[in-house]
């Protein structure tokens, strides 16, 4: 029978690896009810095994699902077509494409909070969820991918990064393979500083067919935590790079 869901007052009160470990499936995977939700709470939550996944007009619910998606940097797949069109984009005489970090975090966690889904009526992306992570962007602890076409934002992507280890959050293109260009990109760089692993919290076919895979909630713990206890990347090295594809051109290890 599902345990009973804890009604969260503080983010200290957040249960622990352990606890979860211990306890019985909750429903839906939810670990956790608050009204509150602002930068210290998702960042104590992610570092908890949780993440805020809620409708606007309900409480805030703290999720963690078992088993966990994952996307290991070197199983990363880059479809043929794909390193094709990042090849062209990075060769091209004067070309219009540019994938940059960190240029325009609100523009891109905007479209990605207006971009309606299949199946998906409104958005998680709630004002508050917003501000949290724009505190945490503040904080370098969130960061953006941009991919610009001149100087029109066309895909991009968002999560969080603690220590070497990036969450995942949500991403967004108006052009074709736009956000996996964004992803190839940043894969590269993260995995040239010393990062192993996204995550990328729910299962779907679309991550699967990108590398993805479900690992179990424990192991999901042991490797997070590992990684989110290194230091960070140099995060002054990855936002004055002006544009990633060079890094992909010059040193892709895909």
């Amino acid at each position: 029978m599902p345990s009973r869901i804890p009604f969260i007052y503080h983010p200290s009160e957040f249960p622990t690896h352990l606890a979860i470990l211990n306890d019985a499936p909750h429903f839906e995977d939810v670990y956790g009810i608050s009204l509150h939700i602002d930068a210290a709470w998702v960042r104590t939550a992610y570092m908890r095994g949780l993440f805020p996944w809620y409708s606007e007009g309900q409480p805030v619910l703290w999720h963690s699902p078992n088993p966990r998606m994952v996307l290991p940097l070197e199983d990363f797949r880059c479809a043929h077509s794909l390193k094709k069109r990042l090849k062209q984009w990075a060769r091209q005489p004067n070309s219009p494409m540019r994938i940059t970090l960190n240029q325009d975090f609100e523009g891109v966690i905007d479209r990605c909070a207006n971009t309606r889904r299949v199946d998906q009526s409104g958005t998680w992306i709630t004002n508050e969820l917003k501000a949290a992570y724009i505190e945490l962007h503040r904080r370098q602890e969130a960061l953006s991918v941009e991919v610009w076409r001149d100087d029109e934002l066309v895909a991009g992507l968002y999560g969080v990064l603690i220590g070497k280890m990036f969450f995942g959050e949500s991403m967004f293109t108006t052009i074709t393979d736009g956000s996996k260009a964004a992803l190839a990109c940043w894969v590269n760089v993260l995995a040239s500083e010393g990062g192993q692993l996204i995550d990328c919290q729910q299962v779907t076919q679309h991550l699967t067919n990108l590398g993805g895979a479900p690992i179990s909630r424990e192991a999901f713990f042991a490797a997070s935590s590992q990684l989110m206890q290194q230091p960070p990347v140099d995060w002054a090295t990855m936002s004055n790079m002006s544009n990633l594809l060079d890094a992909y051109k010059n040193r892709a290890t895909l």
